[in-house]
């Protein structure tokens, strides 16, 4: 699998029902954790005081990060992605 950079911005609609964004949010903690458990969500972070997250994720190819992966989260039509395919640089400490 390759692996991917992705920085995801969440956009609520404007009028959408508080509760309903709750319901959503908690649905998507829960395929979180079982992308996590597949292997395609290997890191997530936070920025400090923002409401993007940025994560390592992992995917045969692009097309099927953004169809299968993470077009299954619950906040996906909310959302919008940034996605960088890495590769491993010769000077990394883990190679």
């Amino acid at each position: 699998m390759r692996e991917f950079l992705v920085e995801l911005t969440t956009t609520v609609p404007d009028g959408t029902d508080p509760a309903e964004v709750d319901r959503v949010r908690a649905r998507e903690a829960v395929r979180a954790r079982e992308l996590a458990a597949s292997g395609h969500l290997a890191r997530l972070w936070r920025p400090v005081g923002e409401k993007r997250s940025i994560g390592l994720w992992r995917a045969e190819n692009e097309a099927a990060l953004r169809e299968e992966v993470l077009g299954t989260l619950p906040l996906w039509p909310w959302m919008t992605a940034v996605v960088t395919e890495l590769e491993t640089h010769p000077n990394d400490p883990t190679a």
